[in-house]
């Protein structure tokens, strides 16, 4: 057991070794640069997202498996899991990675609208798909769930309350999980990145303001990528399963804090 941890360490890309993963948000940025990196490790992955199109070209280049599912629909996500047990027998990871923000009004001029739907697609959704894949994960034995949280998550900031009460929220449920399936040897990791140039986060948010969303990543040079948090990512549950990281922020050296960015000068 010493010599196969040590080996799992030094490796740099442990191997799969055609392990079964699901993940959502496969469409872009960063869940698709994680359908990339675990392709490339050897796992078989069942990539979701809404749009068929993007998970076609994914499949298309990486040999993943393209999954269009909406998870704010609880019998898309069911009907899903039940053709990834039917082919694969089990799964060793879910990976929830689909979320995002829309506005960055204050309180006073908050909208319902965006806070639900920030809640369905950041919380629910997570919920959905940890809930239909949980009892499968059980099985497994030595499967992990890894939520995809924010610095958000972790400090508040002015118009951004709705992101955030969604982020704590995403958050919390991945605590109380870590709680209840210890006994159950599922390993649930969460993951919180600062900024990452992920240029669709910022225009939905912004609602399509390409010069305003172009402002978020100016004067700093070197942003986190979407392959840097896939690679993270992947480190997590490649990693031996009775080592569990609870929870890992990674931002960019640039990024001190959610209120200090060094920026150059234009």
């Amino acid at each position: 057991m010493t010599h196969n941890t040590q080996t799992a360490y030094n490796n740099p890309k442990p191997l799969g070794n055609g392990k079964v993963a699901v993940v959502t948000g496969a469409s872009t940025g960063i869940g698709e640069a994680t359908v990339e990196r675990l392709r490339s490790s050897g796992w078989t992955v069942y990539a979701l997202a809404r749009r068929a199109d993007r998970l076609e070209d994914l499949a298309q280049r990486t040999g993943a498996i393209a999954a269009p599912t909406d998870i704010t629909d609880q019998a898309q996500v069911d009907a899903l899991r039940d053709t990834v047990l039917s082919e694969q027998k089990t799964v060793d990871a879910v990976l929830n990675i689909s979320g995002g923000a829309r506005g960055t009004d204050k309180i006073l001029d908050a909208k319902d609208e965006d806070w639900d739907w920030m809640f369905q697609v950041n919380v629910m959704g997570t919920l959905r798909v940890t809930r239909a894949f949980l009892p499968a994960l059980r099985e497994n034995g030595e499967a992990t769930v890894v939520n995809l949280t924010s610095l958000a998550a972790f400090r508040a900031y002015e118009g951004g309350a709705g992101y955030n009460a969604a982020k704590y929220a995403e958050r919390s449920m991945t605590e109380a999980l870590r709680l209840e399936e210890a006994e159950h040897n599922v390993r649930v990791v969460e993951v919180a990145p600062g900024l990452v140039h992920t240029p669709e986060f910022s225009l939905m948010r912004l609602g399509g303001d390409q010069e305003a969303a172009d402002k978020v990543y100016a004067g700093v040079e070197k942003p986190l990528t979407g392959a840097d948090v896939a690679e993270v990512l992947a480190f997590a549950v490649e990693l031996p399963h009775h080592v569990n990281i609870d929870t890992l922020t990674v931002k960019p050296v640039a990024q001190a804090a959610i209120h200090k960015m060094i920026r150059t000068q234009s």
